[in-house]
């Protein structure tokens, strides 16, 4: 059964989408613990990041920085934070979240409400600034 990453990445469910290339593809998180928090995600279904193998794995944190970079020049922050978390969908995956302080990275409060229109342009800044 297809996850619902998987889902996304086929075009079943829309999403905000951020960047993509042949194996990976990135997406705003429509329960962010900040602005822009985006989740990069590899095309092949794999349940644990860590199962993945080594070549595909370092070409995922490849594309996350890129990503990331893109995140950096179109959001105000200090940085860009990674974690990986991966429990809520059997689908390998990476939180790329804008930060200024550590506390931007927890994920025990309440999330951001973002609205439909301010993900799309909120996506649409950083695609813009992806390379």
């Amino acid at each position: 059964m297809a996850t619902i990453f998987s889902k996304i990445i086929a075009g079943e469910i829309p999403c905000h989408k951020v960047a993509e290339d042949d194996e990976f593809f990135a997406f705003l998180d429509i329960n962010p613990v900040a602005v822009g928090h985006t989740l990069v995600v590899p095309k092949q279904e794999t349940d644990y990041i860590f199962d993945l193998d080594d070549p595909l794995l370092g070409r995922m944190i490849c594309f996350a920085k890129r990503v990331a970079a893109a995140q950096k020049a179109a959001i105000i922050c200090k940085r860009i934070g990674l974690t990986v978390i991966g429990l809520e969908v059997p689908h390998a995956h990476i939180h790329l979240i804008p930060m200024t302080r550590e506390s931007d990275m927890f994920f025990g409060r309440k999330k951001l409400e973002i609205t439909p229109e301010s993900l799309a342009e909120i996506a649409g800044k950083i695609r813009k600034e992806y390379k």
